[in-house]
């Protein structure tokens, strides 16, 4: 076997302290050209290509940023921040279990540093192993208290397991810590139970007019003075404050609306009745996943938690790893077409295998309740034929509204420009009407007025089309303790309420560029258009 001989590093390069101290000032295009010249130089300088690495992930290279950090782990198999950042980057690709494997021996190595600690809780908390997770966070307060974000992320996971009372505390600590982080106040408004008050408003306008605060802090305190004024029936001012937070965030969001509807175009061209008889009685019979998919802020948690209160079925949360299979078929959504029966079964084995680790109880059924499965139904159909899927939808203006003033951490794009929002919706509603054309009966809709003006009726149509019994628990779903990691996870804690279905309302005259990118499909709901109907562009 060769050795390979690292050759001498000086203690400290100028280079890499420029590099470092660009990227620090957020200006990564600086530090690119200096880590390749760098590379150029000495291909195995660990530190250069760990920071490397860190660029790629700022960007969203994460694949890229991955395969940095295992060549430098490689050179240096003691290299502990390197491994610390390719935990981080495991994490933040949805691959919590391997994070905790290289977290371990991170914390080996490294074991007084509480960043650590904290990442390993928020891995936990990923994989739902949440009293593992808790413990971890209040070992890392206990010894080290004065952490605003340590605080936070301790809410959170407070929050997730119904501990209300306790998260509020959490986040007001940080606060205290901290009174401009942004995403504690957006935290605080985004339990949907807390009123803010004068005193709260005030600290909050105190902190965006702080000409240094950054763009993050912007636009999260913005989200929650949105909430704030909504919640004192001031519109104008809560929806220009809805609007500046939108128009902030959408600046650092890539999202095209064309290549959403170009996806939806390729999609309904491959999914024809001839793909499903030629893959039928292929993939994996398993019945185990109920899929919830359709837009966020839907209805989705409401259908979850209803399902979750049924003895046979257990509630785990937005999984990823459908989209994870999708992203392994060459050309998709057209390379659908050549898959082999093989294929088809593989990818479905595979599936229940990966979201395994989410399982935590001995029920047969499982809820998957990631709304953007809905691009992936054709998929989840070949692969999962016996899976159930069930389409959470609501009105559009109320369903889009609900998304443009929701700040999401990450994979809703579309949700920062009303006019891309419409698109979305309109290009979803285009999908599911083609999969019921081609697919009759595959897929069960849960309209969100329906259910809540006649719960009973639906919920009992809902768990017939799961192939479940009628069971009381599934009427008294707020009382149903388990984690929920969404938006609505307070608000599926208490008996379903109608003010969710007019709260866009007072907002109607700020909607006109929402209304017109959704055109037939808002005078058709809850209906799909007719192919007749779609204006050009859309079919």
């Amino acid at each position: 076997m060769t050795t390979v001989t690292l050759p001498p590093r000086p203690v400290y390069d100028p280079r890499l302290l420029a590099a470092a101290s660009a990227m620090n000032a957020n200006r990564l295009p600086e530090a690119e050209p200096l880590l390749r010249a760098l590379l150029r130089e000495d291909p195995f300088d660990v530190r250069a290509i760990r920071l490397f690495a860190e660029l790629a992930g700022r960007i969203g290279r994460y694949g890229d940023a991955e395969n940095l950090l295992r060549r430098a782990i490689e050179l240096d198999p003691a290299f502990t921040p390197a491994r610390a950042n390719l935990a981080l980057v495991l994490y933040r690709t949805n691959r919590a279990a391997e994070a905790l494997d290289q977290l371990a021996q991170v914390t080996r190595e490294d074991p007084d540093n509480p960043s650590h600690a904290n990442l390993a809780a928020a891995a936990n908390g990923r994989i739902g192993a949440f009293d593992a997770a808790l413990a971890l966070y209040e070992k890392v307060l206990a010894d080290a208290p004065a952490q605003p974000r340590v605080w936070m992320s301790y809410g959170h996971m407070l929050k997730t397991v119904g501990r209300q009372a306790d998260g509020v505390a959490a986040y007001r600590r940080a606060l205290a810590l901290m009174p401009g982080l942004g995403e504690a106040w957006w935290s605080l408004a985004n339990l949907k139970t807390v009123r803010f008050s004068d005193e709260d408003i005030a600290a909050m306008e105190q902190a965006l007019s702080d000409p240094g605060l950054g763009a993050e802090d912007r636009w999260h305190l913005d989200f929650a003075l949105g909430k704030a004024f909504e919640d004192r029936r001031e519109a104008q001012t809560a929806f220009a404050h809805y609007a500046a937070a939108n128009a902030l965030r959408r600046k650092r969001i890539p999202y095209k609306a064309d290549e959403t509807t170009a996806t939806i175009d390729a999609m309904i061209a491959v999914a024809t009745p001839a793909l499903f008889e030629a893959g039928e009685g292929a993939g994996c019979p398993a019945p185990d996943p109920i899929f919830v998919v359709g837009m966020p802020r839907a209805g989705s948690t409401l259908v979850e938690q209803i399902l979750a209160s049924h003895s046979q079925v257990e509630g785990t949360s937005e999984l990823p790893d459908i989209a994870q299979l999708a992203r392994k078929v060459p050309d998709y959504p057209a390379g659908l077409a050549k898959l082999t029966r093989e294929d088809l079964r593989a990818m479905g084995e595979s599936y229940l295998h990966t979201t395994r680790i989410q399982r935590h109880t001995a029920r047969p059924l499982f809820i998957d309740k990631m709304p953007n499965n809905w691009v992936h139904v054709p998929l989840i159909r070949l692969i999962l034929p016996r899976a159930r899927i069930i389409d959470a939808r609501r009105h559009p203006l109320g369903c889009c509204f609900s998304n443009f003033k929701q700040h999401f951490a990450r994979g809703q794009g579309f949700s920062y420009d009303l006019e891309d929002m419409g698109r979305y919706y309109a290009d979803y509603v285009r999908l599911m009407a083609h999969v019921d054309a081609v697919q009759p009966g595959a897929v069960h809709r849960v309209i969100y007025e329906a259910m809540v003006e006649e719960t009973e009726t639906q919920v009992r149509a809902l768990l017939a089309a799961c192939g479940l019994p009628f069971e009381e628990a599934c009427l008294a779903f707020h009382k149903t303790e388990r984690a929920v990691r969404t938006a609505s996870s307070e608000q599926v804690r208490q008996p379903i309420f109608r003010e969710g279905t007019s709260a866009w309302k007072p907002f109607e005259p700020w909607l006109d560029p929402l209304r017109a990118a959704l055109g037939p499909v808002l005078e058709s709901y809850p209906h799909a258009p007719t192919v007749y109907d779609w204006p050009q562009g859309y079919d």
